[in-house]
């Protein structure tokens, strides 16, 4: 079972993840606010953490930033606001998923489920950086570095974050070839993915921005899903 870190200043918030999160077998610890978060994760490993965005002294954001300068593990955003700029900003700071209150506890269970599952399994997968393939692809002014997980636009390094990676070398890795939402799905974010599937739809948009002046290799294809296509540069 996990070991979560549940940030929210509302005590109920916390009480209710707690009795689920118990009930599921995980160690549920809390904390009130960001800087206490962020605390937290300085001296604790943590499989998960639920951080709600609005709080005092620090909001979830700014710990998230924080807290993703020592420590690297799977964060579920909630938060009251649903709209596309919360959500493109929440993705945009490194989240792996954003839950929008009022939720179902036992939703939030799944998406705990799944998004441990799936850090414990890329831990798995990762190679020893001995065995990391220097190998660059280019075309125009891209630069998509897979030793280093780095992608450069007309020189510019873009900031991307884990799964925006991962979505694009599966998409220059398939150039050419209609891929279906649901296989983007499955594959970046795993086959029992439990989600919203306008995440997808988010990760692409945060993608085409960095992309900047070439955002138009990435074509959607209405009712299947998306292509990367050299010949729209062309």
């Amino acid at each position: 079972m996990a070991k979560i870190l549940v940030v929210d200043d509302e005590p109920n918030i916390r009480a209710i993840i707690r009795k689920y999160g118990e009930y599921e077998g995980h160690t549920i610890v809390e904390a009130e606010d960001g800087v206490k978060a962020v605390e937290a994760c300085t001296y604790e490993d943590f499989d998960a953490v639920i951080m709600d965005v609005m709080m005092p002294h620090m909001d979830g954001i700014a710990a998230l930033k924080q807290i993703r300068k020592v420590k690297k593990m799977p964060v579920i955003m909630l938060s009251a606001k649903g709209e596309e700029y919360d959500r493109l900003l929440a993705f945009d700071t490194g989240v792996d998923d954003y839950v929008v209150k009022p939720f179902s506890p036992r939703e939030l269970m799944m998406r705990i489920r799944v998004i441990t599952k799936r850090s414990q399994a890329e831990a798995a997968a990762a190679p020893a950086p001995e065995d990391s393939d220097h190998e660059v692809y280019r075309f125009r002014g891209i630069a998509l570095d897979r030793s280093s997980r780095t992608l450069k636009v007309d020189g510019e390094e873009k900031n991307l974050t884990y799964k925006e990676y991962e979505l694009f070398s599966y998409l220059i890795a398939n150039k050419g070839y209609a891929l279906s939402r649901d296989q983007l799905l499955t594959r970046i974010w795993g086959y029992d993915y439990y989600g919203d599937d306008r995440t997808l739809d988010t990760h692409i948009k945060m993608l085409r921005s960095s992309l900047g002046p070439y955002r138009n290799l990435i074509t959607t294809l209405r009712g299947v899903g998306y292509r990367y296509d050299e010949k729209q540069q062309q």
